[in-house]
């Protein structure tokens, strides 16, 4: 089976998104960011167990697919991050919507056991943000 091992994200703005990322906690150093005379074109975010994020420009985009086509904002993909606490779940979200960004979700108790909330990034791509499972937190689902 094929291994998932990285995620593009093509971004109107790369230093937006780059600031974004940051405040959520990203490590994002200035040699993972490469630029040219018009501006930064790409980043790489490199995971620890070997998954990566890359932030693309819409040129760099156009460069290696000729099919890619600009989005109108966001997506139906929840990028997902787990945070060590449902505490954190809480604190990331104050801190990412006091910056001025878009919250969709505010957290709350899920069903399946964790803190949950989302927020939009500055392309209206939504990041998911995920406490651990506590078991003793798990209800009942919804009649879907």
């Amino acid at each position: 089976m094929p291994a998932l091992s990285q995620l593009d994200l093509v971004c109107r703005d790369l230093d937006t998104s780059i600031a974004f990322y940051s405040l959520l906690g990203l490590k994002i150093p200035k040699s993972a960011v490469w630029r040219t005379k018009t501006g930064a074109h790409y980043a790489r975010i490199e995971f620890g167990n070997g998954m990566e994020l890359a932030l693309g420009s819409p040129k760099l985009a156009r460069a290696y697919n000729a099919g890619h086509r600009p989005s109108k904002g966001g997506s139906n993909v929840v990028i997902g991050f787990t945070l060590p606490t449902r505490r954190a779940v809480d604190a990331m979200f104050k801190k990412l919507t006091a910056a001025g960004h878009r919250g969709l979700q505010q957290p709350w108790d899920a069903f399946w056991g964790s803190r949950y909330a989302i927020v939009a990034d500055p392309d209206g791509n939504q990041v998911g943000l995920m406490s651990p499972v506590d078991p003793k937190k798990r209800s009942k689902g919804p009649e879907l």
